[in-house]
């Protein structure tokens, strides 16, 4: 992957420094969903995995929205020839962005410009951290469309805002703007609007300063010790560590560091 082009129409993966910029590209659909964009993105997380330079990735929407959810048409479209219970099993695909930008394990955040809903705030809340503008607006959508929430939703919403908050956002569909986003804990960070990409690019880029390993680590023993009893926790805390240690020169630069007063500058080594 180089800096400049994208490897879809749907998608574009750039590289600006240590990180890579994920952009959904339907802009004329809001980016909803169809299975093309599902599969690009799951791919860019795979390149993204793979390539050590890339220590952070941004995912953000082109255009004037994130992510309105689900291509609905696209995906009625393509099931009209198929049995109801073939139907049903594909549903399993809406899933594989989830697993992908979940279980990449680099940090991940989303810029969040304009509206996400449906699987497009799924999408959103499998990023790590989130930053949005004044025009942000997350909305679950699922049982406007006689739907219950997919796409990993039900996971992380509640993880972030907790049950009876993530009860409300789905039972009532309402609309959550930016400033309660915030309060919720959906959001991270509330720029001007014109400053959500550079502002996610620039928290990317704080991040991919530190030592690879240890954020592996950190985000591995995070994921992990959300769901765990405190004995658990510790013992992974422990292979946390042991991981982190494999990068013997980065934990001896961030001591050297320290003593001189300068910067450090980690190799992953």
């Amino acid at each position: 992957m180089d800096a400049e082009t994208g490897a879809l129409r749907v998608l574009k993966l750039e590289r600006q420094g240590a990180v890579a910029i994920v952009t959904l590209n339907r802009p004329e659909r809001l980016n909803a969903l169809n299975r093309e964009l599902q599969d690009a993105v799951v791919d860019a997380m795979a390149e993204v995995r793979e390539d050590d330079a890339i220590r952070a990735a941004v995912v953000v929407g082109a255009g004037r929205g994130f992510c309105s959810g689900a291509d609905v048409r696209g995906i009625r479209s393509a099931a009209e020839d198929q049995p109801q219970n073939v139907r049903l099993d594909e549903l399993g695909w809406v899933g594989r962005q989830a697993l992908a930008v979940s279980g990449l394990d680099k940090p991940t955040v989303a810029a969040v410009n304009g509206i996400a809903a449906g699987a497009g705030m799924s999408l959103a809340l499998a990023c790590d951290l989130r930053v949005g503008g004044a025009q942000t607006a997350f909305r679950s959508v699922f049982i406007e469309r006689s739907l219950s929430p997919d796409a990993g939703l039900t996971y992380f919403l509640t993880r972030i805002v907790g049950y009876s908050r993530a009860a409300d956002l789905v039972f009532t569909s309402r609309t959550v703007q930016a400033e309660e986003a915030l309060q919720l804990g959906l959001l991270n960070r509330v720029v001007a609007d014109a400053d959500v990409l550079p502002a996610a690019v620039e928290l990317a880029e704080q991040i991919a300063r530190w030592p690879p390993l240890a954020l592996r680590a950190s985000k591995r023993v995070l994921q992990h010790n959300l769901d765990c009893t405190l004995p658990e926790a510790l013992l992974y805390e422990k292979a946390g560590l042991k991981l982190a240690a494999l990068a013997p020169d980065d934990r001896r630069e961030a001591i050297q560091s320290f003593a001189e007063r300068r910067p450090p500058v980690f190799t992953g080594r």
